[in-house]
């Protein structure tokens, strides 16, 4: 059995087992309701994937609806202990293990450090009551980029994800340092955004990512840069959610929310390469398994 398989939760493995036993019972080997059943288990191992940023996305919304302003202990300061007791909880269930919340824990230090910079220039702005913080930003800030790094992590082992032409480590590690400095230096300088966004563009441009939709089904194939765009997207309406629920605002939301300018995808989709390589460097992308069943795009089977 596969390393990754084994490390599934007891979750996962039904998720698995239901999938395998009603593929068993179709003798057709393709059709509707195949489909229907592989997505279903795409979905909800995606779910499970997003589980730490969808609890953390939960508890801004009911702070805001449900949280009374006039508590003994500050909302910001609930949301810590909230966002520290699902990552507790997180550990306890071993829906993480050790390792996983190390690296998350490079998520924290790496969105904390650039909370800090961008609320003191103005870029956004949290309310300013609660204890538990530094400077203008409250410390759960860097659990919602944590949420980030445990979906990464978890989607990785779930989905047994594999890589074919992936980019030197080292030349992905300069382009997410290029990239992070150009967050603080944009405001000083020239930005160079569009510049960064050809950058990933060409440097990942012939990476395909393999992954198996789950146990004893054969491997898919897409572009990595369509999987980016895909999460950067998702990231996107998660930061409309929680600007909705007044966990932040920018500038132009003081007078009203307003939906998030649909130009912050390409942050987000530049924040991607900054999580991914923090990823990398801890669970190292690896090439797919010469007996993969891979089936590209037009479904047929390749060896």
């Amino acid at each position: 059995m596969p390393s990754s398989r084994r490390a599934l939760t007891p979750l996962e493995r039904r998720i698995d087992a239901w999938a395998h036993a009603r593929l068993a019972r179709l003798s057709d080997a393709s059709g509707p309701r195949r489909a229907a059943i592989e997505f279903v288990v795409f979905v909800l191992k995606q779910a499970w994937a997003c589980v730490f940023g969808a609890l953390m996305l939960a508890a801004l919304v009911a702070a805001r609806l449900w949280y009374p302003d006039d508590a003994a202990i500050a909302r910001s300061d609930a949301l810590v202990i909230a966002a520290v007791g699902i990552q507790a909880a997180m550990l306890l269930f071993r829906l993480e293990s050790l390792r996983e919340a190390g690296a998350i824990l490079l998520f924290h230090v790496v969105g904390t450090a650039m909370e800090v910079f961008k609320t003191d220039v103005g870029s956004w702005a949290y309310e300013g009551d609660g204890l538990l913080r530094i400077g203008g930003v409250p410390l759960y800030t860097g659990f919602m980029y944590a949420a980030v790094g445990s979906y990464m992590m978890r989607v990785f082992r779930l989905f047994e994800l594999r890589f074919e032409r992936y980019p030197p480590l080292g030349a992905t590690v300069a382009l997410a340092a290029a990239v992070y400095v150009n967050f603080f230096s944009h405001h000083f300088l020239p930005d160079a955004r569009w510049i960064l966004v050809a950058a990933v563009v060409l440097l990942y441009a012939r990476c395909t990512m393999s992954f198996r939709n789950h146990a004893d089904r054969a491997v898919r194939r897409m572009p990595i840069l369509v999987a980016f765009t895909g999460v950067a997207f998702f990231l996107w309406i998660a930061e409309n959610i929680g600007t909705a629920a007044g966990a932040w605002i920018y500038p132009s939301q003081e007078d009203g929310w307003h939906p998030v300018s649909l130009s912050k995808l390409v942050s987000w989709f530049l924040l991607m390469m900054i999580s991914v390589v923090l990823v990398t460097v801890v669970s190292r992308p690896e090439p797919p398994s010469s007996s993969d069943d891979a089936i590209g795009a037009g479904g047929a089977r390749r060896g």
